[in-house]
């Protein structure tokens, strides 16, 4: 028997109760004959429990004691599963982020993985122990406590997987699966047996909350084996793996929705050569993520640019291009707030054509106008209105034939996005 390494969320370790059961499902692995490596996210909403406690402290706290103070969550998470592993007969070890060789770069609450040292881990494997590890956290080059942004557990779990050659990582959540839609806005959702990396990157990127996008593309560059199930619930999950087996016919295998989006359009900037580098390198420099952009050039001499990004970065953006102004050259700035966008995404569309017409055609019998449009070989996204973005997935979930002939009621236990 191989390393199989288990990610449990937040809702999974909400309380002692499910700790108990979390750990019973750990002692049944590791009786198996497995060597189990653990990651475990802070119980329930204990993170949001410590942002708040900072915001009533400060109205800006530094990155670097948010980092301090985040990382608490999960610290109390393994140590409270180790316990219970060693009430069941169990040999195990809790291990913080930095302890268990998850070194990072120097960004403060986003964080990435630069290397992961797995010497500490592989001799207590050896010892025949249960290590549990503290997702979400490791330190930095300079011997700081760093967090890798919220969802993070799940890439904790997958470079541990990659870089301990693991057979497969499980990320155990409240979901049984990767859906179809989100079930509790489409009650139609199927859960899908198996689902390549690339989809499964495209959703987890356009608002899919089951899988962490940074997990994802490290799955899909170190090619572990992914399985998405329930904590609660004892049946088989959704593999996320290399190749597909199934449902080859479907143009789209699944429709995601982010409903924190913002506009913002910088009009009547200069129109030289550079002018997009210098405004998206200023933006990429303060660690701004931006999604659709559209350019337009109203005459020679000036462009006008509209760019999308998470409404809760908005005001930040905003701030760093007035700050820019002068150097940047434009005439006006403006932003738009209570935005979503919808996304349709399939393998199937790079050979089979229409399936924009028909997305597009379906919004427009809603009548829901469509904003901006971004596609790829394997997606397309459109952003609308807030107020009509979860009957937009309704609707395009069953034009595009993902609904289920009978509507199940999903195994849900929570639905705060894990860490």
């Amino acid at each position: 028997m191989g390393i199989v390494v288990q990610k449990f969320g937040g809702t999974s370790v909400g309380d002692v109760a499910r700790i108990h059961k979390v750990a019973d499902r750990i002692a049944e692995t590791a009786r198996q004959g497995h060597q189990c490596v653990i990651v475990v996210s802070a119980m329930g909403k204990s993170t949001d429990e410590l942002v708040h406690l900072a915001n009533e402290i400060s109205s800006h706290p530094e990155p670097r004691e948010m980092d301090m103070l985040l990382a608490t969550g999960e610290q109390v998470s393994i140590a409270l599963l180790t316990m219970a592993l060693k009430e069941r007969g169990l040999k195990a070890r809790s291990m913080t982020g930095w302890q268990a060789g998850i070194q990072t770069d120097h960004v403060h609450g986003k964080a990435r993985v630069t290397k992961v040292r797995t010497e500490a881990v592989l001799e207590c494997l050896n010892q025949g122990e249960v290590v549990v590890v503290a997702g979400f956290q490791g330190i930095s080059p300079e011997n700081e406590i760093t967090t890798l942004g919220r969802g993070g557990s799940d890439t904790t779990a997958v470079v541990l997987a990659a870089a301990l050659g693991a057979d497969c990582c499980e990320i155990y959540t409240d979901v049984t699966g990767v859906f179809t839609a989100d079930p509790r806005v489409v009650p139609a959702a199927r859960k899908m047996d198996e689902i390549t990396y690339e989809e499964m990157l495209e959703l987890a990127h356009l608002g899919a909350g089951v899988l962490h996008p940074r997990s994802v593309e490290t799955a899909l560059h170190h090619q572990v084996r992914l399985m998405v199930r329930s904590s609660f619930v004892d049946e088989p999950g959704t593999w996320v793996k290399g190749e597909k087996t199934m449902e080859n016919e479907l143009n789209v295998r699944g429709i995601a929705h982010d409903l924190d989006v913002a506009r913002i359009k910088v009009l009547g900037l200069p129109n030289r050569e550079n002018m997009l580098s210098q405004l998206f390198g200023l933006i990429g420099g303060a660690n701004i993520n931006v999604d659709i952009i559209v350019q337009s050039e109203h005459d020679q001499k000036e462009i006008d640019v509209a760019f999308s990004v998470q409404e809760s970065e908005k005001d930040a953006t905003i701030e760093l291009l007035e700050s820019a102004k002068d150097s940047l050259g434009y005439a006006q700035l403006i932003s738009e707030s209570g935005l979503a966008k919808v996304s349709a995404v399939g393998m199937g569309m790079m050979t089979k054509p229409g399936v924009a017409a028909k997305m597009f055609a379906t919004l427009s019998e809603a009548g829901i106008r469509v904003k901006m449009v971004s596609t790829s070989e394997i997606k397309i996204s459109c952003v609308v209105n807030r107020e009509v973005a979860l009957e937009a997935v309704r609707r395009l979930h069953t034009a595009f034939g993902l609904d289920q002939t009978e509507a199940k009621e999903p195994v849900l236990q929570g639905v705060a996005k894990e860490s």
